[in-house]
């Protein structure tokens, strides 16, 4: 059975009616990234941080999986399916996808400030004042900018045997998380599903770019597989 290695990103859930990561401004959601999204922002204002990150939450309860994450699931009938994603939310889980690696961290779960290792499901708001069993404060289960990204190793191991490499929904700008695609065997073909596609054929041999979003994108992508 081949194995497929799905690289999302934002461009997935934006379907969903969820906003991709920031806007050209570098805003979030109208806040500076390097306030919600930094240790050091944490640090002066954790507060802010909290309530940031439960507004996402919140967000994420109220919104569904869409046609793209489902077409996905479909293609696990032929093939060995691992999706590596960007996004922080757990649409792909919710349409039945088996195998997913989030690299950037988990909305629905929280994680020690004092041990990064003790990880807890969270579905309500995270203040000031809950703790772990080891009595320091929770933090969102989030990879902040400056943060090493611990799942990073075994997401090249995944993408280094890659018969087929499908990226959906992401610049390609954003490192590490870009640098996949430099793992991939010679020759592997490549699938590109985006709007407005910010890789070319002239740098990858067997690419095929599919420039629509991913609910139609992913459509066409099974087309093209099961042929």
């Amino acid at each position: 059975m081949k194995k497929l290695v799905v690289l999302t990103g934002a461009g997935i859930s934006a379907e969903s009616g969820i906003n991709t990561f920031r806007d050209a401004d570098g805003l979030w959601e109208g806040h500076d990234v390097m306030q919600v999204a930094t240790p050091e922002g944490f640090k002066a204002n954790p507060k802010l941080v909290l309530a940031f990150y439960n507004e996402r939450r919140k967000q994420l309860l109220k919104v569904v999986p869409n046609k793209a994450h489902y077409n996905l699931v479909d293609l696990e009938k032929k093939f060995e399916v691992t999706i590596i994603t960007q996004n922080v939310d757990d649409l792909h889980e919710r349409a039945g996808s088996s195998n997913v690696l989030h690299l950037h961290g988990e909305l629905l779960k929280v994680r020690s400030t004092a041990d990064e290792s003790l990880i807890l499901n969270w579905n309500k708001d995270l203040v000031l004042g809950d703790l772990c069993t080891k009595k320091s404060q929770l933090r969102p289960h989030i990879v902040w900018f400056g943060e090493m990204v611990p799942m990073l190793d075994s997401a090249i191991e995944i993408t280094k045997k890659a018969d087929v490499l499908i990226i959906i929904g992401t610049s390609m700008q954003v490192y590490p998380a870009a640098s996949l695609i430099d793992y991939v065997k010679p020759n592997t073909h490549i699938y590109f599903i985006d709007p407005k596609p910010t890789i070319s054929k002239s740098n990858f041999n067997n690419l095929t770019i599919i420039t629509d979003v991913a609910s139609i994108g992913t459509k066409k992508l099974k087309k093209l597989l099961n042929n």
